[in-house]
This record gives C-alpha cells, structure tokens and sequence, in this order.
C-alpha cells in the first residue's frame, strides 16, 4: 500500500499533475492568442467563467524538457509516461493559478478540480467538471487522505491507499479513478420520468424555439402539448461528461449502464424531469404529469391515466398515487412486473442491469472485507 512504500521509500517518483479538467476559465478565448498564461489571467475573466482554472495558454508546456505536456482538446495532458518528476512545471511562476502538483507515480485517485467558488449552484453552471465541497469524499474516506481546502476537495497522498470510497461518494463524479470503472462503481443513475414522444420537441422547433429554459416559460397547455413533459431541446444532453443520454424521439433518455449518477443533468432541467434513482432491476414510471385523465390522453399517448391497476395489484405495496401519477417505492419494488402487466397503457418501463455489475460488486464488497 503506498502509506506502507511511503514510511519504506521517502524518495518515491513523483509526476506532475494538472489540478483542473475543465474549459470555464477562457480557454476558447486565450487559444492561440500567443499570450503567456500570466498574461490571460492578467486580462481578467468574463462573467460566467471560473476565476481558478486552467487559461490553457500552454506556459508549462514551454518549460517541459521532456515532451510530456500537450494541449488536447482545449486541456492541457500530462503523459506520465514520459514525465520524469523534475518539476518544472510546478515551479513558481510558470503557472499562475498553481494547478500544477507534483503527486506519487503510483497514485490512482485525483481530483482535477481547484475552484474557490462557494455557490454550489454557481459552480454547477461554470463547470461539468467542478467540485461543489459537498465533504461526502471526507466522510468516506477510511484513512482521512481527503479534505476541504479553500472549496474544493485534496488528497494527501501520504494517507492515500488507493481505495475507492472517494470516487464512489463524489455527487458529481469527478474524482478521477484510474484502477476502477466509474460506471461499475455506481450504485445510482439518473431517470427521465416522461416517455412523451416528440410532440414538444416539434412544436418548439417550429416556434424557433431551441432551449429547454426558454420552452419551459412557455404556456404548454395553450400549445396543446403536456404542461409536465420533457421539451426535448436537449439541454441535459449538453452537460452530461459521459454521452449517458440523449433525445430519441423527442424525448431524453438516458442509458444507465454509461450513466455514473453525477446528478448534473437532474439540475439542467428545468422541469425537474430528471431524478437520480437507484441501479438496479426494478420497475418505473416515467411520467410525472397532474393533468386529468382527459387532458392526459389529448396530447399523451403513454402518460399514467391513474387508474390505479399498479397499486391495487402490486404484492409489495411498492406503488401509490401522487399528484394523479404513479410512483414507485424502489426500497419495496422486488421487480416482479406484475405492475406492467396490469398497467393499461403500458406506461411502467423496466429498468434491467446487466449480471457482471453484480458480480463486480461482489467481487469489491469482498476485496473491502479482506
């Protein structure tokens, strides 16, 4: 373990690493403007971007002797492979938002993120890839290795044994795990609750419409369309880092086993569409509309009608009625689907996880407990 290595090997190799993954602190701006980074951030940031990351106007890489920093997509990689630990890079003065640490080798867990922001909500809207100082990465770790610095989270690598629970607890998933995968690990994942169709979507387009926010402003119910329903413009597609969901048919779904739980689409929808549920085998009800029956069946062909068949037949008492919708217990719901087979208008979709997540999960819930 390296707490053991580091007591053994005080002169452990070392590589650099970039404290930011993220492009909201001008980076499209300073490209190829042929400034230094001292100078970007000298010339200040616009309203909206954040004031603590990377400008990516590569001044470290010009002080690399090895080649081993590269600007890829706008963010600035470090090959560890080539990176020998002389840090150059994280001298003083070569970047000046100090993003640039110097960590063992063998370390596997890192949060790319060095925001001061204390608004949540603030960080939410600059940055996918930005800490929001929850403190759940704190609370799970076993050796204590995390904590709060100046609004974002730090590893103390001297106490870091490479497990884990920080990138599991992450709410918005941006610990970096090199040795696990983010989406075996989850043990939730987002939910649309609406299976509409493109009706919204089409009607908006043709309005000109073309953002989520501005259509749900808009009177749905003078438009004929469902005043709960998915807009379908797009705008949790936008923000999701892992490509977990997308529009099918006007309407956003999303695909559960890409999808790592981080919570950042639930927050781009203005509807509040989108909750975070638990993965596994169970049953859901994607509509959350409180139209009546009648109106329901004007512009929805798959809308709950509340004729209550699921909850009256379901074995566990998993399913009741809220706001003329179904909804299901996921603590009680034994996946039994004998609420869609009873459900007329075959409205409760089944949510399926594939068998090497749980072996995965037995496998790690062991390794824990050797």
């Amino acid at each position: 373990m390296r707490e053991e290595k580091n007591q053994v090997n005080q002169a452990e190799p070392m590589v650099a690493f970039v404290a930011c993954a993220g492009c909201a602190a001008g980076k499209k701006r300073f490209a190829d403007s042929g400034i230094s980074c001292a100078e970007a951030v000298a010339a200040g940031f616009d309203r909206g971007e954040c004031k603590n990351g990377c400008v990516g106007a590569g001044s470290c890489i010009a002080v690399c002797k090895k080649g081993a920093m590269s600007i890829q997509d706008g963010k600035v990689v470090i090959d560890r492979e080539k990176c020998d630990g002389c840090g150059d890079c994280a001298a003083e003065g070569v970047c000046p938002q100090r993003l640039i640490r110097m960590i063992p080798a063998e370390a596997t867990n890192f949060i790319p993120c060095s925001s001061k922001e204390e608004d949540e909500d603030t960080v939410r809207k600059t940055c996918g890839h930005g800490c929001i100082a929850c403190g759940e990465c704190v609370r799970a770790c076993p050796q204590g290795a995390v904590s709060i610095v100046d609004n974002h989270a730090v590893i103390d690598y001297e106490k870091c044994v490479g497990c884990s629970a920080c990138t599991v607890k992450c709410k918005k998933k941006i610990i970096v795990d090199t040795l696990h995968d983010l989406t075996v690990l989850k043990d939730k994942v987002a939910f649309v609750r609406c299976s509409g169709g493109n009706r919204a979507a089409e009607k908006f387009k043709e309005l000109g419409v073309e953002d989520c926010q501005k259509a749900a402003k808009m009177d749905a119910k003078e438009l004929g369309l469902c005043t709960t329903g998915c807009c379908g413009l797009g705008s949790c597609t936008a923000v999701c880092r892992y490509g977990a969901i997308s529009i099918v048919n006007g309407t956003a779904v999303v695909d559960s086993e890409k999808c790592v739980g981080c919570r950042d689409c639930t927050f781009a929808c203005p509807k509040g569409l989108i909750t975070i549920v638990p993965y596994k085998g169970q049953k859901m009800v994607p509509c959350m509309s409180t139209d009546d029956y009648e109106d329901k069946l004007k512009v929805c062909d798959s809308a709950c009608i509340g004729c209550e068949d699921c909850v009256k037949n379901c074995p566990n008492n998993a399913i009741y009625m809220e706001d003329k919708h179904a909804v299901i217990d996921h603590s009680r719901c034994e996946d039994c689907s004998m609420c869609q087979y009873v459900c007329r208008n075959n409205c409760i979709k089944a949510m399926s996880v594939p068998e090497y997540i749980y072996k995965q999960r037995e496998a790690l819930a062991q390794a824990e407990k050797d």
